[in-house]
């Protein structure tokens, strides 16, 4: 990967932890924050900033408004996923209407893969 430290995108990245979406904000607080396993939140990795990322399981999750499903940004995502990709990292993509409507499944779901990544 490219350098883990990329000094051009610290301060974007401090940034948006400090503005965090309502579904980051409540995904963080309520469940990665005090997860056995570690997660950071809006981490640098190479040229890009992950919402939230877990070493140990070498795991990506995005959260996606609305408009990640607009043909620019679908682009842009698949290149980003190809490229954290290459590092055998693994990203899930999570609709912000999961995190509202079923988030006790989105934390399953999250649980189960880090679960899974670690005992293999």
């Amino acid at each position: 990967m490219q350098r883990k430290h990329n000094k051009d995108l610290t301060s974007a990245a401090k940034e948006l932890r400090k503005n965090m979406t309502k579904e980051e904000r409540h995904l963080w607080y309520d469940f990665l924050r005090s997860y056995p396993v570690r997660f950071y939140r809006q981490k640098v990795l190479g040229k890009y900033i992950a919402d939230f990322y877990c070493a140990d399981a070498k795991l990506v999750i995005e959260l996606d408004g609305s408009q990640h499903f607009e043909d620019d940004s679908v682009k842009y995502d698949n290149e980003r996923t190809a490229f954290l990709e290459q590092y055998g990292l693994r990203v899930i993509r999570i609709p912000n209407n999961e995190i509202q409507d079923n988030f006790y499944g989105v934390c399953e779901y999250i649980d189960r893969f880090v679960k899974k990544a670690i005992n293999n």
